[in-house]
């Protein structure tokens, strides 16, 4: 496993010109795999994780990073029953598959893939701020949709902010 470290703060890059996407695991996160649940610190390149969009996926690489970045909690089951399955804090730019309410009322569809920091009500779903943490991106031959601490996130979608749809 690759690890580098980098300070990276509300998703900016070091020049703070470009805004920079950061996604990823937090250290801990669960995540489904075959095998079961496993936490993302314990994943290997070759592991198969299961996927919304196309079953069983396998992980080409995953690497870490210590940096300073915006994080967001959401609180168990406030997303759906069991979505999350407990208090889980992700990347302020980390994507979310919402198929509730939200979907129909913030963007008028029956599901949309989004910010978690555009869901953040201040009561179930909350800004913790600027946070030093270990981050774990995971690579897959495309972007997937993978089952995290009982939420589905996007995953694998490329890095660079001109390769990456509007959110």
């Amino acid at each position: 496993m690759k690890t580098q470290k980098t300070n990276i703060a509300r998703g900016r890059s070091p020049s703070a010109s470009l805004s920079v996407p950061v996604t990823g695991f937090l250290a801990g996160t669960i995540v489904l795999t075959q095998r079961g649940e496993v936490a993302v610190d314990d994943l290997v390149a070759g592991d198969k994780l299961i996927s919304r969009d196309a079953g069983l996926v396998r992980l080409t690489g995953i690497s870490s990073t210590m940096s300073r970045i915006r994080t967001i909690r959401v609180a168990a089951g406030s997303l759906g029953d069991t979505r999350p399955e407990e208090d889980m804090d992700l990347p302020a730019d980390h994507r979310v598959l919402v198929r509730d309410w939200r979907a129909k009322a913030v963007f008028g569809a029956s599901q949309a893939l989004t910010a978690v920091a555009d869901l953040v009500d201040g009561e179930f779903i909350t800004d913790q701020g600027d946070m030093d943490r270990t981050l774990f991106q995971l690579e897959f031959d495309a972007p997937h949709i993978v089952y995290a601490g009982g939420l589905e996130v996007e995953c694998g979608a490329p890095r660079h902010p001109e390769l990456r749809d509007a959110a």
